[in-house]
């Protein structure tokens, strides 16, 4: 996939643990507690001892509320209250959207027109307004940034905004504190929002872990940009099933978050996130969307080996509808 240098970043970290744990305080008795879920089976076929955060379970079905939420309380409310708008795939739309119901404030959203449509019928549901735009030829920042000033309204970014990170940080600080120590994390990663937050909670509740981003191998612009030590930019949104992790660059603020903490980045194929659904469905009962199964996919494949360790999976969401699930997993079952 060609590939354009991107150079321009942040100097450094743009969250320390303090902010997660301020995040959390902000999202106690608003966020759900997820559930950490165990299987002897999963236990049996990896070696390891794993703990999935089950992230499909939270408020509008993914962990991108906590970011949301923590992102928009953080807002002044005179300033607050002329609205929010951000731009993205449906995960973070619906956290948004949610949130700005929950505070009672308008909400603007900028989404691809090929968004899972039961992620665009939830975001309308939440009440907000949906701008569409193509996601192959049209910079959906840009969109977002010129309707947030049309409306004079707040810009919450999907994941490079620094309370987005830390709310999103709230994930690991609840596994680890439910699970214990960890020799392993494995954390889905798209533009880098959970990844950051997860790492900076995780290294400083359990310093030894090892922690590993988890990416669609059609999107590996984090991969080539650990491997060149600087952000690279991808020509276009990759194409992979995984809706979620379709980002063309690591955040200007997370990457100088995440780059230190992690220990690398792996990728795996859309298959083997096919076979990750599958598991989850058939054998944790947990219906999970693409994005959500990457990180276990690592596991399971064998991209990272998780053999006599205590590994931390995070299950980032399941916004999937019927049909399209039952599509994708026969799309594995023909090939």
């Amino acid at each position: 996939m060609s590939l354009i240098a991107q150079t321009q970043t942040a100097p450094g970290p743009a969250i320390g643990f303090a902010d997660v744990q301020a995040a959390a305080a902000r999202l106690r008795g608003v966020a759900h507690r997820t559930p950490t879920i165990t299987s002897r089976t999963l236990d049996a076929l990896t070696g390891a001892t794993v703990f999935l955060k089950a992230e499909s379970l939270q408020r509008i079905g993914a962990f991108k509320f906590r970011g949301a939420y923590n992102a928009i309380s953080s807002v002044a409310p005179e300033v607050r209250a002329r609205g929010v708008v951000t731009n993205s795939s449906g995960n973070h739309a619906q956290a948004v959207a949610l949130s700005a119901q929950m505070f009672g404030i308008p909400a603007t959203i900028v989404m691809p027109t090929d968004a899972p449509p039961a992620k665009i019928a939830a975001t309308r549901g939440y009440g907000a307004e949906i701008v569409f735009y193509d996601r192959y030829s049209e910079d959906r920042v840009a969109i977002a940034e010129r309707v947030a000033a049309e409306l004079d309204a707040t810009m919450i970014p999907p994941y490079d905004h620094p309370h987005v990170m830390a709310g999103n940080g709230t994930v690991a600080l609840e596994l680890i504190e439910d699970a214990g120590e960890l020799d392993i994390l494995l954390v889905c990663l798209g533009g880098g929002g959970l990844l950051s937050g997860c790492a900076t909670a995780a290294k400083a509740l359990s310093p030894g872990v090892e922690i590993w981003g988890v990416e669609p191998a059609a999107g590996d612009d984090w991969a080539q940009s650990y491997a060149k030590g600087e952000r690279v930019r991808l020509k276009q949104a990759p194409r992979t099933i995984a809706d979620g992790q379709q980002t063309e660059a690591p955040g200007v603020l997370t990457w100088p978050t995440v780059r230190p903490l992690v220990k690398g980045i792996v990728t795996v194929s859309d298959n083997e996130i096919r076979d990750a659904m599958r598991f989850l469905f058939e054998r944790v009962k947990l219906v999970v969307e693409p994005s959500g199964a990457s990180a276990l996919a690592a596991l399971l494949s064998g991209k990272v080996d998780g053999r006599g360790k205590r590994v931390g999976v995070t299950i980032s969401g399941g916004n999937i509808g019927l049909d399209g699930f039952c599509h994708i997993i026969s799309q594995r079952d023909a090939q």
